[in-house]
């Protein structure tokens, strides 16, 4: 039944329309991409990505048509000119030719054309193994494999091409094989039949013959390739080349691949010679030198000779392993020194190097999150990271110390304002930088902001406060306009909270969306009718969005990792948000492959919501660009950081003129330029075990370390700090530092710290403490610190009672310290009810040296606690936790021990009636925290003065109206 004429125009009208708008749209997502780029100065990335995916989906796409649909022409073309009835009963091949036969051409052309879609998509996505090979770059004289001697650069560029290159050939080979041999069944090249078996015309067998002899010519050449993949085998002890790799499967492949080259041969030769034996010969010996030579050969090396002898067999290529590893992650230069690590030292000497300790940071970056949205949100629509950053900035004497930073950043709109015009057009921006000295709290345990409120007031000197670029900007606004029109924007909110200030972008960021086609092209990329029809919009206003600076940079810079952690600083009068950038590879000879996001996942990204790194496994590692973003008009630039780098370089190749030299930071920008933290756990998760140099030693494995857990949460590793430090023998650095404990104990292994002020030369160092060592590690400092009597009793009285109040531990910072290693760990209060309102608030310190415990209301107080002493003076910026209420009546004398407790205990009746109003009272409850640290402070040295003290007593004793005799019970409030 045939349609009516007037349906039958409608089909194809109707699929030129649905071509028409799919073309529609992939126009407006390439075009705006294009806008895009050249709104940031980078087109030549967007040009060369664009014009080599172009490029290899043609490639791919004309070769694999040319070769299957080739093929398959030639099949159609070699068809027995007597029909497919020639060989007898054919009825089902028949009813399959004859329904395909009529339509022949148009099914070939679809085919083709779907398999030319999948083939060159295919090969498009292989953008980066051609550019990497296009502009190889050779490492140079000692950088080659240990095996065949030949530059890393074949290994690392060249080979993943070639690798790529067979696998498309097989791929068409195999693919045409087979559509061969469906068009010779359905015209009558060869039957199946019973009895008799499998005739075939002679055409079709000789067509056949020479695309099997194809597929294994091909065979050969990848046998022979295999022989260099064996640096990246796994079979042995340790990735790369093992043992029997090298003795049996390497032999093995050159044979395979010359018996793949008879092989060959005599597929070829069943064209000049009739019947099937020579390609059936052929496959036979195919199979079974595969099977015996490839296969039972090795396994019988492996069986009889490896294992029995595995630690004497593999010396050579764990070795091999080692070095490459190290080397590959960088840690081959690290420097290690034996600490033989005391538990106890003379006063004299404590107490001099306790006058040199710096002002050590307390305040930690992922506990004052909510510290920071209390007091210095503002209003509701502004927010703060979940994780805040370190940063170090110069003191008014020109010194520089620790700094917790943090941008002010806009927030969703408040529900009942949420409407298009607010969520893109007025609530465009975030506002400020907040700064607090990591050292430096006031009485109630808040931090001493140094940078601060709206308008920002501080330390920082004048800057453009405006953020349009930042980890929490919305989707996309859109700002600008003439200064004649009234501003729609929100700027800040001002003073009194009488009403807000307006403002009128004037940066170079976004990209103009003045022009109505432009408008419109962006409506389809958004769906939004909005960018059409709203007024506000003209012609001299700016669309912004790709906002995140991680985002941002890997758009412009697809060819690298970046660090997870964005942090920014103040750079010539700017918010500029850092990035440390990698090249990474997983074509490293011989080195260890690991997750990128495994080596770098600790409790500081598994408890907060930082961006996820891809899941790739990786063998090379290298922080070889620093890149910034600028907040207020979104400017990415790249800087070469380690111009070593053959990756680097070979990228620079490609794209270049993108990365900017190294001699174009500005000294004011490298101030805050650091050790980045993800290349720093990459580094010490690998040298858990590649500290261990020796192929024995790292054959029984019995000198591996790991990564301690985190001593606070006890639910992943322990994170990296930065922190001002001095290593023995060192001045006083802006350092990276991490811990190591022994499997399957707690106790210390090793110290390792890293300058994080350094250029890509930095150099890692390790304290490593002797195996039998009885310093504690971080969880049996932890254990330590809470099963002390003291202690327990006084996190017992800050808890109040029915545990009205939650205790936080903050990071347990290690320092080298009077020849062992000091613990400090700060101590925060919050009430327990969750509330809008809470926040933690820094209230202690405990320290650790050997056995001895202090917990003091600051780094002193506790110091003196555990060395003695009167005169210890740890830094000029201790943290300032002391009010008038503290200095009253802390004479031990001035009061019994019965009305001291009463003190405290009013002091805490006084703190929970300032939790419980409502609203709660925030600057009642300071007040009355540091009554009671005062009465705790006279607790102390009321029983420190009594004659009945026990001699084994920790250092600063103070009884609590509520003591806990178990170090559970006064662990039990914790986090």
């Amino acid at each position: 039944m045939r349609l009516p004429r007037r349906p039958r125009l409608l089909i194809p009208v109707a699929i030129t329309l649905v071509v028409l708008v799919v073309a529609l749209f992939i126009f407006a997502g390439i075009y705006t991409d294009y806008l895009w780029f050249d709104s940031v100065d980078f087109t030549p990335v967007f040009s060369t990505m664009l014009l080599t995916q172009i490029l290899l989906f043609l490639a791919g796409a004309v070769l694999m048509v040319g070769i299957v649909g080739g093929n398959m022409v030639l099949s159609h073309r070699m068809r027995p000119m007597f029909g497919p009835g020639m060989f007898g009963n054919a009825q089902g091949a028949d009813r399959y030719r004859l329904a395909v036969d009529p339509h022949r051409k148009l099914v070939f052309l679809i085919g083709m054309a779907i398999l030319g879609l999948f083939a060159g998509s295919s090969t498009a996505g292989q953008w980066r193994t051609w550019l990497l090979f296009q502009n190889a770059t050779p490492f140079g004289p000692g950088q080659t494999d240990a095996e065949f001697g030949l530059d890393l650069s074949f290994f690392m560029f060249t080979y993943p091409f070639l690798r790529m290159v067979l696998n498309f050939l097989f791929t068409a080979v195999i693919l045409s094989i087979i559509a061969a041999a469906l068009v010779h069944y359905l015209y009558g090249g060869f039957r199946i039949q019973t009895p008799g078996g499998v005739h075939a015309s002679r055409a079709a067998r000789s067509h056949l013959s020479v695309l099997l002899g194809v597929f294994v010519l091909l065979k050969a050449g990848a046998y022979w390739l295999d022989r260099y993949g064996l640096v990246f085998s796994d079979r042995g002890k340790v990735f790369g080349a093992s043992f029997t790799d090298i003795n049996a499967v390497l032999p093995a492949k050159g044979i395979l691949a010359i018996i793949s080259l008879i092989c060959a041969g005599l597929f070829f030769a069943g064209v000049i010679r009739p019947g099937g034996m020579l390609p059936g010969v052929a496959l036979g010996l195919l199979v079974l030198s595969a099977v015996l030579i490839g296969g039972v050969y090795p396994a019988l090396v492996e069986q009889f000779q490896v294992k029995p002898n595995q630690q004497a067999k593999e010396q050579e290529y764990i070795k091999r392993n080692i070095d490459a590893t190290r080397k590959a992650y960088g840690v081959d230069t690290a420097v290690v020194t034996q600490y033989d690590a005391k538990t106890t030292a003379s006063e004299s000497v404590l107490q001099s190097e306790s006058a040199a300790i710096p002002g050590m940071r307390l305040l930690d970056p992922s506990l004052l999150s909510p510290t920071y949205q209390q007091k210095q949100q503002i209003r509701g629509y502004y927010q703060f990271p979940e994780q805040l950053d370190i940063d170090r900035y110069p003191t008014p004497d020109g010194k520089f110390r620790d700094t917790v930073v943090a941008v002010r950043e806009m927030g969703l709109p408040p529900n009942e304002q949420r409407n298009w015009i607010n969520d893109h057009l007025v609530y465009t921006h975030g506002f400020g930088v907040v700064a607090a000295p990591g050292n430096a709290v006031d009485g109630s345990g808040v931090p001493n902001f140094s940078e601060k409120d709206i308008p920002p007031t501080g330390n920082l000197g004048k800057y453009e406060p405006r953020v349009y670029f930042g980890e929490s900007s919305p989707e996309y606004s859109i700002v600008g306009g003439p200064n004649s029109t009234n501003p729609v924007e929100l700027d800040y909110p001002e003073q009194g909270g009488s009403g807000q200030k307006n403002n009128t972008y004037t940066g170079r960021g976004g990209v103009p969306i003045g022009g109505v086609f432009t408008r419109f092209l962006y409506a389809l990329k958004y769906g939004e009718t909005n960018l059409l029809l709203n007024s506000n919009i003209n012609e001299d206003s700016r669309i912004m969005y790709i906002r995140k600076p991680i985002e941002r940079i890997q758009q412009v810079a697809p060819f690298l990792t970046l660090d997870r952690d964005p942090y920014p600083a103040v750079v010539g009068g700017r918010i500029v948000w850092i990035v440390d950038a990698y090249t990474t590879s997983d074509a490293y000879p011989y080195s260890e492959p690991k997750s990128l996001e495994e080596l770098t996942t600790d409790i500081s990204t598994s408890r907060l919501a930082v961006p996820q790194v891809p899941r790739d496994i990786i063998n090379y590692m290298r922080n070889s660009v620093k890149a910034t973003v600028d907040a207020y008009d979104g400017t990415v630039t790249l800087y070469e950081w380690d111009s070593k780098d053959p990756v680097l370089k070979t990228w620079q190749k490609a794209f270049g003129g993108i990365i900017k030299p190294t001699a174009q930071i500005s000294a004011e920008l490298r101030n805050h330029l650091r050790y980045p933290a993800d290349l720093f756990k990459a580094q010490r998760e690998i040298l858990t075990q590649y500290h261990v140099t020796n192929a024995n030693a790292f054959f029984s494995g019995q000198d591996f370390w790991k990564v301690p857990e985190d001593p606070a949460t006890k639910k992943s590793k322990q994170p990296p700090y930065y922190v001002t430090m001095k290593m023995p023998g060192s001045t006083e650095r802006f350092s990276l530092t991490t811990t190591f404990v022994p499997n399957g104990r707690q106790n210390m292994a090793a110290f390792m710290a890293v300058d994080a002020t350094a250029g890509a030369d930095a150099k890692l160092q390790i304290l490593q403490l002797p195996s039998n060592t009885a310093i504690q590690g971080p969880p049996q400092a932890q254990n330590t610190f809470l099963s002390n009597t003291t202690v327990s009793q006084q996190l017992n009285l800050l808890r109040g009672t029915g545990g009205a109040t939650e205790v936080l531990y903050g990071n347990l910072l290690t320092l080298p310290f009077g020849g062992g290693l000091l613990y400090v760990e700060p101590v925060y209060v919050q009430p327990k009810e969750e509330t809008s309102g809470r926040f933690p608030t820094l209230q202690k310190v405990l320290v650790l040296y050997g056995e001895k415990v202090g917990f003091g209301n600051n780094l002193e107080d506790a110091l003196k606690q555990v060395f003695g002493g009167a005169t210890i003076t740890p830094s000029t910026n201790q943290p300032e936790t002391t009010t008038p209420e503290q200095t009253e009546n802390t004479t031990p004398q001035a009061a019994t021990l019965a009305q001291t407790v009463d003190k405290a205990k009013k002091a805490y009746d006084d703190a929970q009636a300032a939790l419980t109003a409502n609203p709660p009272n925030w600057a009642a409850y300071g007040t009355a925290q540091a009554a009671l640290k005062a009465a705790l402070e006279e607790l102390a040295a009321l029983q420190s003065a009594a004659p009945t003290t026990p001699a084994s007593a920790s250092p600063s004793p103070s009884p609590s109206a509520s003591p806990s005799s178990s170090p559970a019970a006064a662990a039990s409030g914790g986090p």
